[in-house]
């Protein structure tokens, strides 16, 4: 028995072939294999089956000589593959999807694509169509395609508010009056708490509890309750007597109604 035989059984009998290959790794009988690694090569196999030779054949030396032979080198009984081998994937996706691209629209292929068949893919699609990078680049150091070149892809991100800025708006929304009270909750909530707005918005006003006793205020957003300090807690007071900016709401209905005022209902 060997793990090519029991490749060729998995064709049509997979569950089985697996739980028997498992009992033979684990009982010394056969080497070890790591599953995600094996269960990637016949990935790629299938991938390549009923595409155009002009796409099929780059992508198989990509698949075999840049991620197979990577991730076989780096994978260990203590390492799996399971990481690289989601990553190589995606990047094996993407190129087909660039190569038939190329193929049926330009009718040309990785050899001899261009610099402006690179762009226009990358500016006519998603920010997964980056993923093609490093098909570039090895296109480009195995001699393939000489006049390619993709660098590296810096995701674009919004610049975070400052500190001092952080303190000006949460005094403007603590002791301000330009802005409705479910309003100022629920931007205090963001900034004091640094919860999104979506959860925000989902908040209930069962997520407050009042200590009898002391008058202190506690919310919840996970596992553990936080305490809420003052001056934000006497705010949070003359909310909750009001109906939490939805008209007509009171009593044991307000229970299921989301505090900042954000949302109908909660769901």
């Amino acid at each position: 028995m060997t793990h090519e035989g029991l490749d060729a059984a998995a064709k049509s009998a997979n569950r089985e072939a697996n739980h028997l290959r498992a009992l033979f790794i684990h009982h010394g009988l056969l080497p070890y294999q790591d599953p995600y690694l094996a269960r990637f090569e016949t990935w790629i196999d299938d991938k390549l089956r009923h595409l155009p030779e002009e796409v099929a054949k780059p992508v198989a030396q990509f698949a075999t000589w840049h991620h197979l032979r990577r991730i076989r080198s780096i994978t260990t009984p203590e390492k799996s593959a399971q990481a690289p081998v989601h990553s190589a994937k995606q990047e094996i996706t993407e190129t087909v999807q660039f190569l038939d691209w190329l193929w049926e629209t330009h009718q040309r292929t990785a050899a001899n694509c261009t610099q402006q068949d690179i762009e226009t893919w990358l500016a006519t699609g998603s920010t997964t169509r980056k993923a093609i990078r490093t098909f570039i680049v090895f296109i480009k150091n195995t001699g393939t395609n000489h006049r390619v070149d993709m660098g590296h892809y810096t995701a674009k991100t919004r610049p975070a508010i400052t500190q001092d800025q952080r303190v000006a708006w949460l005094r403007e929304l603590l002791t301000g009056t330009s802005e409705s009270l479910p309003y100022r909750v629920a931007g205090i909530l963001l900034l004091l708490y640094a919860q999104p707005l979506v959860r925000v918005a989902k908040l209930r006003t069962d997520a407050i509890e009042t200590n009898e006793s002391t008058g202190n205020m506690r919310i919840t957003f996970g596992p553990h309750p936080v305490p809420i300090s003052e001056p934000f807690a006497d705010l949070l007071r003359e909310h909750l007597k009001g109906d939490c900016g939805i008209n007509g709401v009171s009593g044991s209905t307000r229970q299921a109604v989301c505090l900042a005022g954000m949302s109908w209902i909660c769901r």
